[in-house]
């Protein structure tokens, strides 16, 4: 699968208010700055345009009513092909001059598309973020794009320097291997937002992060890739049963986002914290890597399910 992680240097321009997760903010202005620069039909719905199969707006942000599932697809909905990596910091009041910067993946063919998200988000900075000030939302100018130590874009020469970004993102293969028992500490840096049986969970066991994991790479993969990887899925969820929790530090953390299309309120929520597991894990680090790199849960477009891990002897 392509993969590419964009790095957006920013600085406010004015003083901006903004929530303490700022994933929802970012996702609602990012969507509504691609559309206004991309869509040709600005009053067409876009499950009825024309131009929906070869529109960036609608692959990106309509995404499952504009693709077709792979047949025989055991996935319900095609996943958004990118990730917003808001700032990870709690502050909420931010002067003028402050360092403003995210991270944006992209997954599959849109990476081709990096021009027209860089133009996004450029003019994201006029429209301006978070709460109005004396009528006005807070602006920021882009002034730099890095893709890992590299600078493609500067806001000083206004052109893109590589057209050869995106790196193939794979699965390393999984085996069972008998190794004997390890310890592993999972970070959740944003809230992880999992259902199992149905219902939102509060707390991890390790079963359940792999079932989040395996959905995460096998839909990923299934349509951005070559297909769903060949994986022993029931026998690792059964391994998985295995795996103890040593220790666990979570809390839950709610917010709130505005739905334009439901026109309301909705109340969100996920785990924080940090949970450290034991036992045979050897062979669910593929997995666990994968998700590092392209989060995991639900709502991972906003920048939910942000985890890294730290090994422990």
């Amino acid at each position: 699968m392509l993969y590419g992680k964009y790095q957006f240097l920013c600085e406010l321009e004015t003083q901006a208010i903004l929530p303490v997760f700022k994933g929802s903010t970012f996702r609602g202005l990012f969507g509504h700055a691609l559309k206004k620069v991309v869509c040709a039909l600005k009053r067409q719905e876009c499950s009825q345009c024309l131009l929906k199969q070869r529109c960036v707006y609608a692959l990106v942000f309509e995404t499952s009513t504009c693709r077709d599932l792979p047949e025989n697809s055991k996935i319900t909905a095609f996943p958004h092909p990118f990730v917003i990596e808001p700032p990870l910091t709690g502050d909420t009041d931010f002067p003028e001059g402050s360092a403003f910067d995210f991270n944006l993946l992209l997954f599959g063919e849109v990476n081709n598309s990096l021009p027209y998200f860089i133009y996004a988000i450029d003019q994201m900075g006029d429209i301006g973020i978070g709460k109005k000030i004396h009528g006005r939302r807070g602006r920021f100018g882009l002034r730099k794009v890095k893709f890992g130590e590299k600078t493609i874009y500067t806001a000083m020469d206004q052109k893109l320097n590589t057209t050869d970004t995106a790196q193939p993102l794979r699965l390393a293969n999984i085996e069972n291997r008998l190794t004997g028992n390890s310890r592993i500490k999972i970070v959740l840096e944003t809230p992880l937002r999992l259902k199992f049986e149905n219902r939102l969970k509060a707390d991890l066991p390790f079963h359940v992060l792999i079932r989040a994991a395996l959905r995460r790479c096998a839909s990923l993969l299934e349509c951005y890739c070559a297909g769903e990887p060949s994986l022993d899925y029931r026998g690792l969820v059964n391994r998985a049963r295995e795996v103890s929790i040593v220790d666990a530090d979570l809390n839950w953390f709610d917010w709130k986002r505005y739905s334009h299309r439901q026109d309301r309120e909705m109340l969100m929520g996920g785990m924080i914290g940090s949970v450290i597991y034991e036992g045979n894990i050897s062979e669910f680090m593929p997995l666990i890597d994968f998700c590092a790199q392209v989060h995991v849960g639900k709502q991972t477009a906003f920048g939910l399910g942000k985890i890294k891990t730290e090994p422990l002897i």
